[in-house]
């Protein structure tokens, strides 16, 4: 049986991230089609779910590893921004944030000082500011 499935596979691109959050998005719309009676969420699960086999059975690799590039770079973009706030969250009791009126750079200041003058680093610009 593993050798079929092997020589099925063979010259075959396989699953990267994407198909896996195609899978994912597919089960997460007929989970919720079946919940909500919603058949049209049900039909629409299938788009993902078919698009995610295509990707893994398709024999070009260039465009799956392309389209596959672009996706994490969505994802990178969402993930960087998150990982951000969440340092911002655990820190907040020893840091303010504050944003540069010059630049709009992230500037962070450490609590309880009063009133400090913040010199942004990347353009100069003095804000005061309470801490």
């Amino acid at each position: 049986m593993m050798n079929w499935i092997k020589k099925q596979m063979s010259g075959r691109y396989g699953y990267d991230q994407l198909s896996m959050a195609l899978l994912a998005l597919s089960l997460l719309l007929t989970f919720i089609g079946s919940l909500s009676n919603v058949e049209f969420l049900l039909y629409l699960g299938y788009v993902p779910l078919i698009l995610s086999l295509f990707r893994i059975f398709s024999r070009n690799f260039t465009d799956r590893r392309l389209e596959n590039y672009k996706f994490m770079q969505m994802v990178s973009a969402v993930h960087t921004f998150w990982n951000k706030k969440k340092q911002q969250l655990k820190n907040r009791r020893h840091y303010r944030y504050f944003r540069c009126t010059g630049c709009k750079q992230q500037l962070r200041v450490p609590r309880g000082r009063g009133k400090i003058v913040v010199t942004c680093p990347k353009c100069r610009t003095e804000m005061t500011k309470k801490t």
